[in-house]
This record gives structure tokens, C-alpha cells and sequence, in this order.
């Protein structure tokens, strides 16, 4: 009888993997490494009593660096010196930016909620002074300036830059390379730069006054190239091989882009949408220079004057009252929310499918 062949997968081992296992030398070297810094540099402060900036950069960090590299010495020799430099400068670079971005979410969310009410959601600020009582008036009015603002910049924009994404993945032109450097040099624009232009070329020579459907163009050149670079990714991470099927099967090379590849890559594209539309919601420099502030509700983006969101913040901020510097900080704390709702919505979006089903189990 033949002898047979057991092709039946082999069961890892449960023990660790080598690389995983540490000495006690080795774990008394990482907790001198970060202990002996800290107290060195706490005694500090306390003797002298110096700034704590100034202290984290020139006592803490070197001290954290030079004892870092000792403990790269005594664990690897001469080549955990590189690697132990490398790992405390980016863990502490990577926990300094941590706590400058949560110290100014812990600002905002302080000073912004001592104005949220709920109806600082809804109500706007006609017959409301500078310095009239928190009780009354809100950024409703800003709300719905913003809304349409970005609205209609996202009406042009996203149609525009979802073909630019798929002119640059679904053609040979010559021209991609042109058209990819004029996308990066649109995504370094300095936005006081896309307002000046509007601002000179509509206004100044009199085509319009200052209206919202102007705030709206400014806009388009900074929404532009967030929206079609993340698109042109997100057309590039589609495998070849769908459409390649596509087009085995007879279907021309339009079909197979309309029925293929654009809904595998939806996902995507609206990832791009929304992270486009959360970079211009708080852009204060075009608006200001294309857009008259109002405090009553204003619906048409082609006459009068219109609220918005940053222009709110800005003139409020710039009035120096109180009460006017507490209505600025609760309109800033709502651009945070609708930021952080955008990134979000982004987030899940971009989740695979299989996520959720998962979860639903």
C-alpha cells in the first residue's frame, strides 16, 4: 500500500518569538531610560524654577537622548545607538504635538461650551449688539452661510476634480505631469492668495459686489486639489484585474470604468469629498475679502450680505468685548464639531465593508 502524504497545515509554536524576549538587564536599561531623565529634569524645575518649555528642549530632550543611547548600547551594542535616537526623538516629537493638539482641544471645548446653548444653534444676531447678554442671538445665521457657501464651491469643485482624478489614472496624456504639479502647487496655495485673486479679478473691476457666490469661487481653488488627489488614489487602489475582466468580456473601456472600476472605488471618492469640504470650512482670508458679514439670516449667495462660520469668529474676535469674545469661541467650537463630524463620517466611510458585518454579528 502507497504510502500517503499528510499535507494537513503544521500548528505554529506557542512560544515566543525570539526577538520578543527581553532580559531583566534589558528591562532595567528601558526603565532607566525613562526614569532617570524625568527626575533629573523634575529636580530641575523644582531648584530653579524655570520655564517649562524651555526646560523640556534643553534639559529634558538631551538628557532623554544621551540616556537612550546608553541603554542602545548596553542592549545592542554600538548599532542601538542609531535606532535608540531615532525612537526617542520620535516619541517625543509624537507626544509633544499630542499634548499641543489636546491642550488646544481642551481651550476651545472650555471657552466654547460657556457660550453653547441650544439655541446659539438656531437663532441669529439681529438686534444683538456686541456686548448684549449671552441669553440672546447665536451663529445660526453663520451656519447656513457656511452651508451654502461651501455648498456651491463643492457643486463646481467635486465634479471638476473627480474628472481631473480620473484624466490622471485612466489616461496616457503627456499632460498628467503638468496637471499633477499645478494639483501640488494648488494644494500649497496660501488661502489670502485664492481671496486676493477673486477679490481683484470680481470685485475690483466691478463684475460683482461682495456676495457669497464670490466666497464660493475663492474657495474652489483650495477644495480643488484635496479632492483630486485623494480620488486619483482612490482609482489607483482598484486592482487591474477588475477591469481587465471587464474588458475580457467584450465591454469597451468606458463601460468598464462606468460599471467597474468608479463603483469599486465609490468609497473612496467620497472619502475625497468630505475631507475636501473639511478643509475649506474654516477658511477665514477668502471670505472676508469676497463676502460682507451680516447678523440676519440670508439665503441669496448673489446679493447682500452673508454670515458664515469663519467670518463670524473674526469679527467677533476682533471687537474686543467680553461677551463678543465668548460668542467668537462657542462659533469655534461648532466649526470644531462640524470638522470632527466630516473626518469621522470619512473614517467610516473608508471602513471596509466586512467591518461592519463583523460588528453586526
Amino acid at each position: 500500500m502507497a504510502n500517503t502524504i499528510d499535507l494537513s497545515p503544521v500548528a505554529r509554536p506557542k512560544t515566543a518569538t525570539p526577538w520578543t524576549r527581553t532580559s531583566p538587564a534589558q528591562k532595567l536599561s528601558y526603565a532607566a531610560a525613562v526614569v532617570v531623565p524625568a527626575g533629573l529634569y523634575a529636580l530641575y524645575m523644582v531648584l530653579t524654577g524655570a520655564d517649562l518649555m524651555s526646560g523640556l528642549f534643553t534639559i529634558f530632550l538631551p538628557l532623554q537622548i544621551l540616556v537612550g543611547m546608553l541603554a542602545g548600547i548596553l542592549t545592542y551594542g554600538k548599532k542601538g545607538i542609531m535606532d535608540a535616537l531615532l525612537y526617542v526623538v520620535t516619541i517625543f516629537f509624537s507626544a509633544f504635538v499630542l499634548v499641543l493638539l489636546l491642550s488646544v482641544i481642551w481651550s476651545l471645548t472650555e471657552a466654547g461650551l460657556k457660550a453653547i446653548s441650544p439655541h446659539f444653534f438656531y437663532q441669529n444676531n439681529n438686534y444683538v449688539q456686541v456686548n448684549t447678554s449671552l441669553e440672546y442671538g447665536g451663529v445660526g445665521h453663520a451656519i447656513l452661510g457656511t452651508v451654502l457657501i461651501v455648498g456651491v464651491s463643492a457643486l463646481i469643485t467635486v465634479p471638476l476634480a473627480i474628472a481631473t482624478g480620473v484624466f490622471l489614472t485612466e489616461t496616457r496624456s503627456k499632460t498628467r505631469g503638468v496637471i499633477r504639479t499645478l494639483l501640488q502647487a494648488m494644494s500649497g496655495l496660501p488661502s489670502v492668495v485664492a481671496g486676493l485673486f477673486v477679490y481683484s479679478m470680481l470685485i475690483v473691476t466691478g463684475v460683482t459686489q461682495y456676495a457669497g457666490w464670490a466666497g464660493a469661487i475663492a474657495l474652489i481653488p483650495l477644495m480643488l486639489p484635496t479632492v483630486a488627489r485623494v480620488t486619483e488614489e482612490a482609482l489607483r487602489l482598484v486592482p487591474v484585474e477588475l477591469r481587465n475582466g471587464a474588458l475580457a468580456l467584450g465591454a469597451p473601456a468606458w463601460r468598464a470604468f462606468l460599471q467597474v472600476t468608479l463603483p469599486a472605488a465609490r468609497t473612496g471618492i467620497l472619502t475625497a469629498v468630505l475631507l475636501g469640504l473639511a478643509r475649506v470650512i474654516g477658511e477665514t482670508a477668502p471670505l472676508i475679502l469676497t463676502t460682507l458679514p451680516g447678523n440676519g439670516t440670508n439665503l441669496n449667495i448673489f446679493e447682500g450680505p452673508i454670515a458664515t462660520l469663519p467670518t463670524y469668529i473674526y469679527y467677533y474676535i476682533s471687537v474686543g468685548f467680553d461677551t463678543s469674545i465668548q460668542r467668537a469661541w462657542g462659533a469655534a467650537l461648532v466649526i470644531m464639531i462640524l470638522v470632527a463630524i466630516l473626518f469621522t463620517s470619512a473614517r467610516l466611510v473608508a471602513r471596509p465593508v466586512g467591518q461592519f458585518r463583523k460588528k453586526g454579528k
